[in-house]
């Protein structure tokens, strides 16, 4: 099996809506804009983001959106506002975006490593 040319796809996220941002983002880790794309076959190029703090978000989801997750132990969830995680980290907010938006199959983990945030 031959190896897949990637090739690297700059993007600035200043003053860009954050959804579709991340809807581009997923759809080049995926390969959906080459001529020859196949599902089963991962052969999305490499997405370097710069700016990441500067993305915008509709709407009151800053105040009222929440990331969950839970430590495994009874009565262990967390969650957390966007404003909070932005706050923390930006980028972890558009990781957590694009990984929703991509399919949830084996290459999945693949694609979010070609994911360069900075």
């Amino acid at each position: 099996m031959e190896e897949q040319k990637r090739d690297i796809y700059k993007l600035d996220a200043t003053d860009q809506i954050l959804g579709r941002f991340a809807v581009d983002i997923a759809n080049h880790l995926i390969g959906k804009h080459k001529p020859d794309y196949q599902p089963h076959i991962d052969s999305g190029d490499i997405v370097e983001v710069i700016n990441v703090e500067k993305f915008k978000v509709t709407g009151k989801k800053m105040e009222q959106k929440k990331y969950y997750h839970h430590s495994g132990y009874p009565g262990g969830i967390k969650e957390k506002t966007m404003e909070v995680m932005f706050d923390e980290n930006p980028a972890k907010v558009l990781e957590a975006a694009v990984s929703r938006m991509l399919p949830k199959t084996k290459h999945r983990t693949e694609r979010l490593k070609r994911l360069k945030i900075s």
